[in-house]
């Protein structure tokens, strides 16, 4: 097997993911800027299509080939990839996403087996992993910065690596590159675009007190209450975007019908596991409540806000 012709992603970080992805259509497109991807998301690949889609391009070109979510192909498929893997074409370059665990191991460890590239993505979970990682970020932004300075912007924008990489980059941008923990404060403290953002996600994934934290933090730190509801009905309302989307909707298609880029997308989809359409609709009343309450309907917004996170998570529950 070629050294490029398979690539086996595990794990579920998406920014990682994203970006060992890019990587590999990066190096297809510089041996040809013509090559051709093909980004199929969960439910892309039907029995016989592989076939269909590695198969020679009357006009020429290379391709690469994305199969997202391989932890759910199935038996049929899975065999079908594998087969695949042990005669790949010239011209394509397969990448294999799989999340980790259990599910699909067989494929996972049958790609390993057969020579596929592993490269792995798995959560950024522990406090120094993340220092590591916005710290590895400013390095390969061309700046600096302390260990002190990369705990400071943790506080401020939270642990979502995009966005983290996203504040890595303005930062040296903004500061020519030597950071440290006043740049931080000066540049992020009580940013609401993130903060609220990051209370949003933990309240519609059904984590109360993790949720109820972020939500007294960016209070403390001078967020305005009105902009964490905004965040809050942002992620209810996307529940319900990409929960309403047409069955038959996918990939370019489904990003450009709901005006949202793919990654989102699969995000909000992860979120909706938990969900039922009741429980979003209940969901949208609670932020649409809050809403009046912190334009002025409340005595405490503080107290309204709280109430509404937790209504949110009570939401998730509703089957």
């Amino acid at each position: 097997m070629p050294a490029d012709a398979i690539t086996l992603i595990v794990g579920d970080e998406e920014l990682l993911v994203d970006r060992a992805i890019g990587e590999v259509v990066a190096s297809a497109r510089a041996e040809d800027p013509e090559t051709e991807v093909i980004d199929l998301g969960p439910g892309g690949l039907e029995l016989g299509r592989l076939a269909e889609l590695t198969s020679p391009s009357l006009f020429g070109g290379g391709k690469v080939l994305v199969l997202r979510s391989a932890q759910d192909l199935g038996k049929d498929l899975s065999a079908e990839v594998l087969a695949y893997a042990k005669r790949p074409a010239d011209d394509v370059a397969l990448v294999a996403v799989h999340h980790g665990g259990a599910k699909g191991k067989a494929l996972a460890d049958g790609l390993a087996k057969g020579g596929a590239r592993k490269v792995s993505c798995p959560k950024v979970t522990k406090v120094g992993d993340r220092v590591d990682f916005v710290r590895g970020e400013i390095r390969r932004a061309g700046g600096k910065i302390s260990a002190d300075g990369a705990r400071g912007l943790l506080d401020a924008v939270g642990n979502d690596l995009r966005e983290l990489a996203g504040a890595c980059s303005q930062l040296v941008a903004d500061t020519g590159g030597k950071i440290d923990d006043a740049a931080v404060a000066r540049y992020y403290r009580g940013r609401a675009e993130v903060s609220g953002f990051t209370v949003a996600d933990k309240a519609i994934e059904g984590q109360l007190a993790e949720a109820l934290e972020q939500l007294r933090w960016a209070l403390a730190t001078g967020v305005a209450p009105v902009l964490i509801v905004s965040a809050l009905a942002q992620g209810v309302r996307g529940l319900a975007k990409v929960g309403g989307a047409p069955r038959g909707a996918r990939g370019a298609a489904l990003a450009k019908e709901l005006g949202m880029p793919p990654w989102k997308i699969e995000r909000v989809q992860r979120q909706l596991r938990g969900w039922s359409g009741d429980g979003v609709a209940r969901a949208l009343s609670a932020v649409a409540e809050a809403d009046a309450q912190v334009k002025g309907g409340a005595a405490d917004p503080a107290y309204a806000l709280e109430k509404t996170v937790a209504d949110i998570v009570a939401a998730r529950r509703i089957r």
